[in-house]
């Protein structure tokens, strides 16, 4: 008989057991006392890899003492459902975790509604793709929607401790001695993935022989082997990694191309796709913004090509869009000009919306659409008319300065100095 994998041993049994997604399990919030009054609604979790879906699911139904079945959307067919809604009818209530939810056929989701509007098969659907976009509607609409949220390299470490420590399901019943470094350099690694680093520290505790002492001595030479990734460099409170985006940021700002493609480098070695991708779209609209407004766009889809194609060949297209942020015009000029809006309206800087703009039923005003004495600009034939917008108090005030720094911008600029004159 095979010995299940570590990670697979160590989930959770009880929702208090649980490690991370505190937004969630912990005392007090939705699935907390969904679980506490045992009053399950179906679900879709979704997030990356390795991040707890599997483990919250399995947690709640060992909270609640229900039947737990794991199905997945491809490789399971409609006779496996059938099974569970059987067990369903006889005992009342099952929970059916459904991974690769997002994949689940029209056949199998017709099936399943049912069961689902009744009640007695509670779904917790697990997803790495945006329910949003990727699950039918028909489904979707049945479920509460949860976001998970990537595990801290605390989180990690305390699930590594923990298996450390547990001589029923874990590695306790092994005398072992797990170096700082090495246990840091497991949590690290893993990209978030508590099943992947779990799963090394078993590597390394199973394949390292014990030394004369009867102790096994895992130092960051083994966790390397067994995680395959070299250390890098993240000080206990993470400024290092932080560090190193902001300086990935400030060489794309001032288009250093070759320090770019190193901090990128930095953050490939750290295995931190979701940081790196979260920080190029912040630089696409920040610092380049209207300059080059399709940059945006064209990041976007290099990030999203990563996430699907993953490491080592996601470094391509991130490659590709750090290199044309770097020498694409920079321009902040369009939040900036939002920022000082949101500066006077925090100071008291604002007033009454002008009478011609408000509501239509603004003193029995007759059109539809249109405020008293609105000029309404498609009866022009140049589609501008002038008239007054911003309140009173504020009705010279100026916010946008724009930049001329890339082809784009300067259009915009020359149709806003000619309105600004008119």
């Amino acid at each position: 008989m095979s010995i299940k994998p570590l990670a697979f041993r160590m989930r959770p049994r009880t929702i208090e057991e649980i490690i991370g997604q505190e937004h969630l399990v912990s005392e007090g919030k939705i699935i907390y006392r969904m679980v506490q009054a045992k009053q399950l609604s179906s679900m879709i979790l979704y997030g990356p890899p390795g991040i707890g879906k599997t483990s919250i699911a399995s947690a709640i139904a060992g909270s609640t003492k229900y039947a737990f079945r794991t199905l997945n959307a491809v490789t399971n067919n409609k006779k496996d459902m059938e099974v569970v809604a059987a067990e369903a009818k006889m005992s009342g209530k099952v929970i059916l975790l459904l991974d690769e939810v997002h994949r689940l056929d029209k056949g199998k989701q017709d099936f399943l509604l049912p069961y689902l509007e009744n009640g007695s098969i509670t779904l917790i659907g697990a997803t790495t793709s945006n329910p949003y976009h990727a699950i039918n509607p028909a489904i979707r609409s049945r479920c509460q929607i949860f976001e998970l949220k990537p595990l801290s390299v605390e989180n990690i470490k305390e699930a590594l401790t923990r298996a450390l420590k547990d001589k029923e399901r874990g590695l306790g019943d092994k005398d072992t001695e797990v170096t700082d470094e090495a246990l840091t350099h497991l949590a690290t690694s893993s990209n978030g993935d508590v099943r992947s680093s779990l799963n090394a520290l078993e590597l390394a505790v199973m394949s390292t022989k014990a030394d004369e002492d009867g102790i096994i001595r895992i130092d960051l030479s083994i966790a390397e082997e067994c995680i395959q990734r070299k250390s890098f460099t993240h000080d206990k409170d993470g400024d290092a990694h932080y560090d190193v985006l902001s300086g990935f940021q400030k060489s794309i700002r001032g288009s250093d191309v070759n320090a770019a493609l190193h901090y990128l480098g930095r953050l490939i070695e750290a295995g931190d796709l979701q940081s790196i991708g979260r920080r190029l779209l912040v630089i696409a609209y920040e610092d380049i913004g209207l300059a080059s407004p399709q940059a945006g766009a064209r990041t976007l889809a290099a990030i999203e090509t990563a996430e699907r194609i993953g490491f080592p060949e996601a470094r391509i297209p991130l490659a590709n869009a750090v290199i044309e942020l770097c020498l694409s015009p920079k321009s902040n000029s369009a939040y900036k000009a939002l920022d000082a809006a949101i500066a006077d309206i925090r100071a008291g800087k604002s007033g009454e919306v002008p009478d011609h703009l408000k509501d239509a039923h603004y003193k029995g005003a007759k059109e539809l659409g249109r405020g008293i004495d609105y000029l309404y600009p498609h009866d022009y034939e140049t589609g501008w008319v002038k008239q007054q917008y911003l309140p009173d108090k504020i009705k010279n005030k100026v916010y946008y300065q724009p930049k001329k720094t890339g082809k784009f911008e300067q259009a915009l600029a020359a149709v806003y100095d000619k309105l600004l004159k008119s």
